[in-house]
C-alpha cells in the first residue's frame, strides 16, 4: 500500500482486522489427543504436585469404595469414578488438600467364583488343590484385574495415587483386617451362633444382604392342614370336644421347609373362624365335613383355591386356646411324632395365605425369632426347642427329615430339586393337603451366580447388634450406629432414612463364609466353654505373621501350634477357625488401615470427609463400614455420604448384554473421548438413575462442541491481548462491567454448587452463560470492536481484558469436569513444562464486580434488543436485508423503565445495526411488537449511506475520509494506527 488512497477493490482489508488466531482446533479429536495429556500428567507427576501445593491447607478426604477386581469396568464404574474425581478435583481447586487413594476389593466370592470357573472349564476340582495354591491363583487373578482396571480408570481422566493404591489382599491390609476382627472379639461383640442365614447352594456359602438381588421366580404354593391335637377347653364360642376332623390350615411357598416345621404362628389381632366344608367334588383334598380354622378375611379365597363348592362358618375361634396340632408328616419314616404348638406372632398378617404362618425356625428369621422368644415357655411345656439341621450345605435333606433323606431342594445348577414334589406327595398320602398352585414373585438370588438361595440354619460367626458393649448399659452396636447416622450429612438427604431403616431392622451381622479366598476369622474357639481366646501375644503373633506372609500363614501346616504357642494348657480343646470373613467386613475396615496410615498415605484424614457410592451401598459398603467403625471406634468413619443412582439405557430400561442395550465406557471413549463421558456425568442428576444411549451421547457431544467453540473463540481473540493494555474495571464501558458482574455472580454459584456437589447446576449455569450471555450476546456485539477498532481503542482493550478474566474463570470452573479440554485450552495460552490448569485454584474475583443495578439496567436493554432482533429476523426472512448491518430501525418505547435503560446507550452497537433511532412514545399500529415485551414497537428501516469496505457498516460518513474514502471514520483511524505501527 502506498501513501495514496486506494479503493476497497484494490485493498484486502481482511488482513487488517484483529481476527481470532489460534491453533486450538475446532474439532477436538479427543480419542487421539487425550492419551497425550495422560502421558504428560504422568511424566510431571501431577498428583504429587497437587499434594505439594496442598501442604498446609485443610484436608478433605474422599475415601474410595473398592470395586471388585474381577473384570473390565462398565458404565456404572465410569459414573462412580468420574463423580469421585469431580469431588476430589473441585475440592482441590476450592483450596483443600484433597488426596484420592484408589482401592480394590480383592477377596471374596466374585473372584473365587471366577477362578473356579476356570477350573471347571479345564475339568478340574478346586477341592483337589492345596488351599494356599488355590489362594495364590485367586491373588494372581485379582492382581491382573487390578492392573487392567487401573488403566481403564486412569483413561477416564481420574487423578489419584495410582502407583500406590490400597488392596485388601496386600499383606499389611490382611494383617489389619485381622486385627480389627480381634478388637471386635475382645470387646465381646463376636459370638458363634446358629441362625437361618441366606445360603447359596450353588456357591456353598452364606451370603450377606448386600450379595442378594431379587428376581422373578415361580414357586410352588401349598395349603396344608395340621390336625388339631389339643385345646384348652373349647377353642371357640361354640362348644365341642371332637378335634378329629378339625384342622389349622397354613399356606407356604416353600414346601421343602415342611419337614422343618416346629410351630404355627397366628396373630391375636386377626379374627378367625371355624369353617365346615359342605360341598366338594368327589376325591377332593378338602372333603365334605372337614372343619378348618382360617382367618375370616381369607377364608373364601382358601376355599376357592381348594375347589370347595360350598362351606359354612360355624363360629369364632380364639387361637390362644388351641394348644397344639400334630405334624402333617406324622409317622413318615418313623418321625415327626411331636406336637406343633401355636404361637402368637407380631409378624403374622391376613394379607395373603390363611392367617397362619408355618413356622420352621431352621429356615426363616421371623420363624427363628418367635421360636427363640418362646423358648422358656416351650421348655416348660416339655417341648424340645432344639433347632434341627434339616438341609445340608449342598441342599440335600439330612436325617432330620425322616423318610425324605437324600431329596434335594436346589441342585448345583440352581434348579429346583425333587424336595418339593416328594414333600407334596408325602402330604397327599397323609391327607394333609388342601390345595396347591404356583406363584410368581420376587425371590432372593445370589448376585454373583444369579441362582436362587435358601434360608438355612447353620453354625456361623456373628456380631451382636443389641448386646451391651463391654457391659455399658444401652451402648450397643445398633445404638451407636443409629446415633452415627444422625450425625452424618447425606447427599441426597433421603439416604439417611434409607440407611437408618436398614440399621434399625437388621439382625445380627453374619461374618463367616465357608470359602477359601479371604482373610480368615483368625481366632481360636473353645466349643465346650463357648469361649473365644483373647490373648495379646497370640494376637500379636497372628498380626505379625500376616504382615510378613499374608493371611496364607493361617492355612499353612502347623499354624495352630505356631500361633497358640503356650497360651493355653489344653490346646486340644481349642479349634482354629478356618471360616473366612465376609468381604463386607473386610472393606468395612479400610478406614482403619488407609485413613489412619500416615506413613503410606500422609494426606488422608479420619473420619473421611465423604464416602461416595451407588445407592445399593446403603446395604453394602456404607452399611458395613458404619458397623465396623462403630464397633471399634464408636462412631462413623465418614462425615458425609453421597449416593448416586444406577445407569439405564436411553429408554430408561435396565442394561443387559442379552438385550444388547449396554453402553460400554470403552466404546464411548474410543469414539468421542473421555471428556464426553465426564460431561454426561456432570450434567446428569446423579441422585436418580441415569440414562445413557446414542441420542443422549450425541446431545452431550453437541453441548461439548458449543462449550469448546466458546473457549476457542476466547483463545483466538486473546492472541491480540497484551498485558500492558489491561484496562481497569472502573475505566471499562458498561457492557464489559456487565459481563464481569455476571462472572462474579457465577463465581458464587459455581463455588456453592461445587461445595454442595451439584454438578448439573454448574454445567447448566456455565452452558447458559457461554451460549447465551457470551456467544449469542456479548461476543456478537463485541466482534465489531474486537476485529475493527483501532489499536488505541479503550473499548477493544477493555473487551480483551474481560475475555482474559472470562477465560481464566471458565477454564478453572470447567477443569474438574472437562479435564483434558481445559488442560489443552490452558496450555494454549500458558505453555510450559510446569504449567497445568489442574495446579490452579478457582480464581478469587473482586467484590467490586458485583453490580446488581447494572444487571437490572442491562436486563431491560436486552429486552428492547429482543424486540429489535425479532423485527430484523422478519426483514431477513422476507429477503429485505441479508444482514442486520443493512438496517437502521426506529424503536418506539412507552415503558419508562425500558426508556431510561437505553438512554445514553449505543443501541445500534447493541442491536448490531448500522444506525438506530430511539423514540419515547407509542409506535404505529403496524409496528413490530412482542407480547412478552410490553411497551416496545419497532419500525424497520434500511440504513442510509455507503457500506464500509472494512467493517461492512452502512454509514453516511463513508466517503468523507480523504485517505480512506471507502471506510468509516473509525476504520480509517484504525488503518492509520496500523500503518504507524508498521502493520
Amino acid at each position: 500500500m502506498n501513501d495514496t488512497a486506494q479503493s476497497g477493490a484494490e485493498t484486502d482489508y481482511s488482513a487488517t482486522l484483529f481476527l481470532p488466531e489460534t491453533e486450538f482446533p475446532m474439532r477436538a479429536g479427543l480419542p487421539a489427543r487425550e492419551p497425550d495429556w495422560l502421558k504428560r500428567w504422568e511424566e510431571m507427576d501431577i498428583y504429587a504436585r497437587q499434594r505439594a501445593a496442598g501442604e498446609g491447607k485443610p484436608l478433605f478426604t474422599l475415601h474410595d469404595g473398592p470395586p471388585y477386581a474381577n473384570g473390565n469396568i462398565h458404565i456404572g464404574h465410569a459414573l462412580n469414578k468420574i463423580l469421585k474425581d469431580l469431588v476430589s478435583r473441585s475440592k482441590t481447586m476450592l483450596g483443600y488438600n484433597s488426596a484420592y487413594v484408589p482401592g480394590w476389593d480383592c477377596h471374596g466370592l466374585p473372584i473365587e467364583w471366577k477362578v473356579e470357573e476356570q477350573y471347571r472349564a479345564k475339568g478340574q476340582n478346586k477341592d483337589d488343590v492345596e488351599i494356599n495354591e488355590f489362594r495364590n491363583e485367586c491373588r494372581s487373578f485379582a492382581q491382573y484385574w487390578v492392573d487392567t482396571q487401573r488403566e481403564e480408570f486412569k483413561r477416564l481422566g481420574v487423578v489419584g495415587d495410582w502407583s500406590n493404591p490400597y488392596l485388601t489382599m496386600s499383606f499389611d491390609a490382611e494383617a489389619q483386617i485381622a486385627r480389627e476382627l480381634m478388637k471386635v472379639a475382645a470387646s465381646g461383640q463376636l459370638y458363634r451362633g446358629s441362625k437361618p442365614v441366606m445360603w447359596s447352594v450353588v456357591e456353598r456359602t452364606a451370603l450377606a444382604e448386600a450379595e442378594i438381588e431379587y428376581q422373578d421366580y415361580e414357586s410352588d404354593a401349598i395349603w396344608v392342614k395340621f390336625p388339631i391335637h389339643s385345646a384348652n377347653g373349647a377353642f371357640g364360642t361354640g362348644s365341642f370336644e371332637d378335634f378329629g376332623s378339625s384342622y389349622v390350615v397354613i399356606w407356604t411357598t416353600t414346601p421343602w421347609t415342611i419337614p422343618a416345621n416346629r410351630a404355627i404362628s397366628y396373630s391375636s389381632k386377626i379374627g378367625y373362624g371355624l369353617y365346615e366344608v359342605t360341598g366338594a367334588p368327589e376325591g377332593n383334598w378338602a372333603s365334605k365335613g372337614e372343619k378348618y380354622v382360617l382367618a375370616d378375611k381369607l377364608a373364601a379365597d382358601v376355599f376357592a383355591k381348594a375347589k370347595v363348592e360350598s362351606f359354612i362358618r360355624l363360629h369364632d375361634v380364639d387361637c390362644s386356646r388351641i394348644v397344639s396340632t400334630n405334624h402333617p408328616l406324622r409317622g413318615l419314616g418313623g418321625g415327626y411324632e411331636f406336637e406343633v404348638p401355636l404361637l402368637d406372632g407380631e409378624h403374622v398378617t391376613d394379607d395373603t395365605g390363611t392367617g397362619f404362618v408355618h413356622t420352621a425356625p431352621s429356615h426363616g428369621l421371623d420363624d427363628f425369632g418367635i421360636w427363640m422368644e418362646s423358648g422358656r415357655m416351650l421348655t416348660a411345656r416339655g417341648i424340645d426347642t432344639t433347632i434341627p439341621y434339616v438341609v445340608d450345605d449342598a441342599g440335600f435333606y439330612t436325617a432330620a427329615a425322616p423318610g425324605l433323606e437324600g431329596a434335594r431342594v436346589i441342585d448345583d445348577a440352581g434348579k429346583k430339586g425333587d424336595a418339593n414334589n416328594r414333600v407334596i406327595a408325602a402330604l397327599a398320602e397323609r391327607n394333609a393337603m388342601v390345595a396347591r398352585g404356583r406363584i410368581k414373585h420376587q425371590y432372593p438370588h445370589s448376585w454373583r451366580s444369579k441362582k436362587p438361595i435358601i434360608f438355612r440354619n447353620t453354625p456361623q460367626w456373628f456380631v451382636y447388634m443389641d448386646r451391651d458393649i463391654e457391659g455399658k448399659k444401652g451402648d450397643t452396636l445398633r445404638a451407636r450406629s443409629l446415633a452415627a447416622i444422625d450425625a452424618t450429612k447425606f447427599y441426597p438427604q433421603a439416604g439417611q432414612n434409607r440407611l437408618r431403616s436398614m440399621i434399625a431392622d437388621r439382625p445380627d451381622w453374619v461374618l463367616s463364609r465357608q470359602r477359601a479366598w479371604g482373610v480368615p476369622i483368625a481366632v481360636f474357639y473353645n466349643e465346650a466353654t463357648d469361649t473365644i481366646l483373647n490373648d495379646a501375644m497370640v494376637n500379636h503373633r497372628i498380626g505379625q505373621a500376616f504382615e510378613e506372609e499374608g493371611a496364607d500363614a493361617w492355612f499353612k501346616a502347623g499354624a495352630k501350634e505356631r500361633f497358640l504357642g503356650n497360651a493355653v494348657p489344653d490346646p486340644e480343646n481349642w479349634q482354629k477357625v478356618d471360616d473366612i470373613l465376609d468381604v463386607w467386613f473386610e472393606s468395612g475396615t479400610t478406614h482403619s488401615w488407609v485413613l489412619k496410615n500416615p506413613q503410606k498415605w500422609p494426606d488422608m484424614q479420619f473420619p473421611a470427609g465423604m464416602y461416595l457410592e451407588g445407592s445399593d451401598q446403603h446395604r453394602g459398603w456404607f452399611h458395613s463400614s458404619l458397623l465396623e467403625s462403630c464397633a471399634t471406634n464408636g462412631f462413623a468413619p465418614y462425615a458425609s455420604v453421597l449416593t448416586h443412582g444406577f445407569t439405564l439405557d436411553g429408554e430408561g430400561k435396565k442394561m443387559s448384554k442379552s438385550l444388547g442395550n449396554t453402553t460400554a465406557p470403552q466404546d464411548v471413549i474410543k469414539q468421542f473421548g473421555a471428556d464426553i463421558l465426564r460431561l454426561w456425568v456432570a450434567q446428569s442428576d446423579y441422585s436418580d438413575d441415569l440414562r445413557i444411549g446414542k441420542e443422549i451421547i450425541n446431545s452431550t457431544v453437541d453441548n461439548y462442541r458449543k462449550l469448546r467453540n466458546t473457549i476457542r473463540w476466547l483463545i483466538g481473540n486473546l492472541a491480540h491481548r497484551k498485558a500492558e493494555e489491561t484496562v481497569d474495571y472502573r475505566d471499562m464501558p458498561e457492557l464489559e462491567q456487565l459481563i464481569l458482574s455476571k462472572l462474579k455472580d457465577l463465581d458464587g454459584l459455581v463455588r456453592d454448587a461445587y461445595e454442595s456437589y451439584d454438578y448439573k447446576r454448574i454445567v447448566a449455569a456455565l452452558s447458559n452463560f457461554m451460549n447465551i450471555d457470551l456467544s449469542a450476546f456479548y461476543f456478537d456485539i463485541r466482534k465489531d470492536a474486537l476485529y475493527c477498532d483501532p489499536i488505541s481503542s479503550v473499548r477493544r482493550r477493555a473487551s480483551l481484558t474481560v475475555l482474559d478474566h472470562v477465560f481464566d474463570a471458565l477454564t478453572a470452573w470447567l477443569a474438574p469436569i472437562l479435564v483434558f479440554t481445559m488442560e489443552e485450552a490452558w496450555l494454549e495460552r500458558h505453555p510450559g513444562a510446569d504449567s497445568s490448569v489442574h495446579l490452579r485454584e478457582f480464581p478469587k474475583l473482586p467484590e467490586e464486580w458485583t453490580d446488581a443495578k447494572l444487571d437490572e439496567k442491562w436486563d431491560a436493554i436486552r429486552e428492547v434488543r429482543k424486540v429489535v432482533t425479532g423485527a430484523l429476523e422478519i426483514a431477513r426472512r422476507d429477503k429485505v436485508i441479508g444482514a442486520s448491518l443493512e438496517a437502521a430501525p426506529k424503536v418506539y418505547i412507552t415503558d419508562e423503565k425500558l426508556a431510561a435503560a437505553v438512554r445514553g446507550t449505543d443501541m445500534a452497537e447493541i442491536s448490531i445495526t448500522s444506525d438506530i433511532e430511539i423514540v419515547e412514545g407509542e409506535g404505529p399500529a403496524d409496528a413490530f411488537r412482542l407480547d412478552e415485551v410490553r411497551g416496545v414497537a419497532v419500525v424497520f428501516a434500511k440504513a442510509e449511506g455507503q457500506r464500509c469496505a472494512r467493517s461492512w457498516r452502512i454509514l453516511p460518513e463513508v466517503g468523507t475520509d480523504a485517505e480512506y474514502p471507502d471506510l468509516s471514520l473509525r476504520d480509517a483511524q484504525a488503518m492509520r494506527e496500523l500503518k504507524a505501527a508498521g502493520r
